[in-house]
């Protein structure tokens, strides 16, 4: 589907940052493991011609799925693209390296703001690459009466005509807010209420899906979704009809990060890869095209006035403190596993 293009500024007018580079060992590759469609391929050619080297880019669909591949001994990458609750998970099985910031020049560009609320807010193990909410969708033409909460799943007007993400920490994880709940929680009482929510919910949508929701709701075939933003931004590129919000009772924000592997052939590379992407030009050219938002203060003023203004996107301080990062669950991974088997099977 066509790109959204916001920017305000081209990049190529702006000067770029001197970089840690791997001109002096020619022929040398990065491999990075991230998700599909995750870099705008000008900015990976642009890389490659100022580094001198090859980029490899191996795609995975989840994070649970990359944390399967390395758990099975996957190796030979210089850098991972993992959500931050699983930055948490590698650190803590130490398998990624703590971060030379003085490599990394261009971390004075990204958002302190975000920092706050971070994962990681003091940047040991990752730095932060792009951020978004998970959001309800619509079209205006189908949905009488609309409203932006996670109630509208429970509507029987809506049956078989809505779908839930098939994630276990987005669903459970909406179950739990519409109940006025942490969406990270580890009370067994409040997921075992969240459970009888969502086997609620399930009883009303076509299906947990992960991607035919786009082109599904794009073609009318469904009429609300629960769905990424940038994934929604992307259809309502080319549908008016879309309505796209943060539900009222809050809402899951993710953010990938860029993180090094302990056994890491490249690092040098790596790092000059991450310092690259955290540069404002770059930054700002890779959010139009991925329409995610990069935690970069210094790119802000670079996008596009829609982009800049667009509320799901950077949320209004009232909205984006009602809103939490999926976090890690520690021991408590266990219980949402036989919670959300438990939602599967009814």
């Amino acid at each position: 589907m066509k790109r959204r293009h916001f920017l305000a500024t081209s990049s190529a007018a702006l000067a770029g940052a001197a970089l840690p580079s791997c001109k002096s060992n020619p022929g040398k590759t990065l491999r990075v493991y991230t998700w599909v469609d995750y870099l705008a391929p000008e900015l990976a050619s642009r890389f490659e011609k100022e580094n001198g080297c090859k980029l490899v880019l191996d795609t995975f669909d989840s994070n649970e799925s990359m944390y399967a591949k390395l758990s099975a001994g996957a190796s030979g990458y210089d850098v991972l693209v993992p959500t931050s609750y699983m930055v948490k998970t590698l650190a803590r099985e130490e398998r990624i390296q703590p971060l030379d910031h003085s490599k990394i020049p261009n971390l004075t560009h990204v958002d302190p703001d975000y920092l706050k609320q971070s994962l990681d807010p003091e940047m040991k193990y990752s730095v932060p690459y792009m951020m978004a909410p998970t959001c309800i969708a619509w079209l205006k033409s189908k949905v009488a009466n609309p409203e932006p909460s996670y109630r509208m799943f429970g509507r029987s007007d809506l049956k078989g005509r809505m779908t839930l993400l098939d994630d276990f920490r987005e669903v459970i994880g909406a179950a739990l807010l519409s109940l006025g709940h942490p969406p990270n929680s580890k009370d067994p009482g409040q997921l075992a209420a969240a459970r009888d929510v969502a086997i609620g919910w399930k009883k009303n949508i076509a299906k947990f899906d992960n991607e035919q929701y786009k082109a599904g709701i794009d073609s009318g075939e469904f009429h609300l979704v629960q769905g990424y933003a940038g994934d929604l931004f992307q259809v309502a590129e080319e549908n008016g009809d879309l309505v796209i919000r943060i539900p009222e009772e809050g809402a899951l924000y993710s953010c990938d990060d860029l993180v090094i592997p302990k056994d890491a052939a490249s690092v040098d590379l790596a790092y000059a890869f991450i310092n690259f992407l955290t540069e404002p030009d770059v930054a700002a050219e890779n959010m139009d095209y991925i329409v995610y938002r990069a935690p970069n203060k210094s790119a802000y003023p670079l996008l596009g006035a829609d982009f800049r203004s667009n509320e799901v996107l950077f949320p209004p301080a009232e909205v984006f403190a009602k809103m939490s990062p999926i976090d890690d669950l520690g021991d408590a991974l266990p219980l949402w596993t036989k919670t959300w088997d438990e939602i599967k099977a009814a």
